[in-house]
């Protein structure tokens, strides 16, 4: 375990299920089964996931609808283009906002969850709470969420599990003609992306 500076805590300060991992991580590196390499690798790979790498998919298939078909028809390869490996998905599909239609992500047995997309899952989306409330009533989640949608506008919900994972594209907010990719990606936040609200408005100049 590290801090913030990237030092490791006294193995004394640690909990027995910490010193169990230092333990066996030492004992693979004794045997040659892993490397230093190996393991700094993997911490950086868990780093550069977040809700970052969504937000440049999506950002990208609202300013490139040749883009945007792409990664609603294959979205591990459009993956690719953008350098996000999603390799580690075993099926991963786009769910696609409209003015009429919206989706919401739920796992409703566990958390499953497309981290190399999103990132680690935030606590509320792994409650019991949320998995058995975005079913039953996911108008009156989103609503806790800050929106409230017209009668007219369906909400559908998606079921994530360990063999099919879900992102949304949410709608473009309106007042961003215009913007780059960059400040169009600022927009777009990790809930809005599970469906349980909209990216944030743009605010006029």
């Amino acid at each position: 375990m590290s801090d913030d500076h990237g030092h490791e805590h006294p193995k004394h300060e640690l909990s027995y299920y910490a010193k169990r991992i230092y333990a066996i991580r030492d004992l693979l590196l004794e045997k040659g089964v892993i490397t230093e390499k190996d393991i700094q690798c993997q911490v950086e790979y868990q780093e550069a996931r977040s809700p970052a790498n969504g937000a440049k998919l999506v950002s990208r298939a609202w300013v490139d609808p040749a883009f945007k078909r792409r990664f609603i028809a294959d979205p591990k390869a459009a993956c690719a283009e953008m350098g996000i490996d999603a390799t580690a998905i075993n099926e991963f599909v786009v769910l696609e906002n409209t003015e009429k239609v919206r989706h919401m992500v739920v796992c409703t047995l566990c958390s499953c969850y497309p981290r190399p997309i999103l990132g680690r899952p935030p606590d509320w989306y792994k409650s019991f709470n949320y998995r058995q409330r975005a079913v039953a009533d996911p108008r009156g989640v989103m609503r806790e969420f800050g929106l409230e949608l017209p009668d007219d506008v369906e909400v559908r919900v998606h079921d994530s599990t360990a063999d099919i994972r879900y992102i949304v594209l949410p709608l473009r907010p309106r007042g961003t003609e215009g913007w780059s990719e960059m400040d169009l990606a600022k927009l777009v936040t990790r809930d809005s992306m599970i469906g349980v609200m909209d990216p944030l408005p743009a605010i006029p100049n």
